[in-house]
């Protein structure tokens, strides 16, 4: 399958050792195509390197729920316009067993009827941490502190920003879907326009 991203920074060839090694952790967790992100990432080793361990770490925190996780993420990619992003989550989520009909509503959540109030109160959340200048409010935070409790807002405050790093990465180097979510059950619907920030 060719990439439909435009790569506004260049591809840069993987090769060496060090290349060797990526594409062969990046194909035992993805399959036999490379994201394009990878690409672009090459350029400059040691940014690959702190983005790959930090990632890595992130993947590992598990005081939030792993479903309000995957919907802040979905929501924030969903806000910045990252069809790479939302392809990706989408795939992950599917990995991760989540509800696949519930996390393609995502991008709709406002029209639609299958979130939890706590689930819309995490993806309010999440857009307003993203939209510029980000809308946060003061009650929207002790509302999610008095649910979730302090650790888990910190952690979805966290998440959020690391999707925002992800998100505007890849859309500022026009990275777009590469079809990771082909191999899902159901196609990711697409943003209205009322959450598109």
């Amino acid at each position: 399958m060719s990439s439909p991203s435009t790569f506004r920074i260049p591809k840069a060839e993987i090769s060496g050792a060090y290349g060797a090694l990526v594409k062969m952790f990046a194909r035992r967790m993805l399959g036999d195509e490379l994201p394009d992100n990878l690409y672009v990432y090459f350029h400059n080793k040691p940014v690959l390197k702190a983005v790959m361990s930090f990632s890595g770490k992130v993947r590992a925190w598990h005081v939030l729920d792993p479903t309000l996780s995957s919907y802040a993420q979905l929501a924030s990619a969903g806000v910045i316009g990252c069809s790479w992003c939302l392809d990706f989550g989408y795939f992950m989520a599917h990995n991760d067993g989540l509800d696949l009909a519930k996390v393609r509503e995502v991008p709709r959540w406002r029209e639609s009827d299958v979130f939890t109030p706590l689930e819309r109160d995490v993806l309010e959340y999440a857009e307003a941490m993203t939209v510029t200048p980000p809308t946060v409010t003061d009650e929207m935070v002790a509302h999610l502190v008095g649910q979730l409790g302090a650790p888990a807002v910190v952690e979805l405050t966290q998440v959020v920003a690391v999707e925002n790093m992800y998100s505007r990465f890849n859309s500022a180097a026009g990275l777009h879907s590469q079809g990771y979510s082909d191999v899902c059950e159901l196609p990711l619907a697409r943003p209205t326009a009322g959450a598109a920030g």
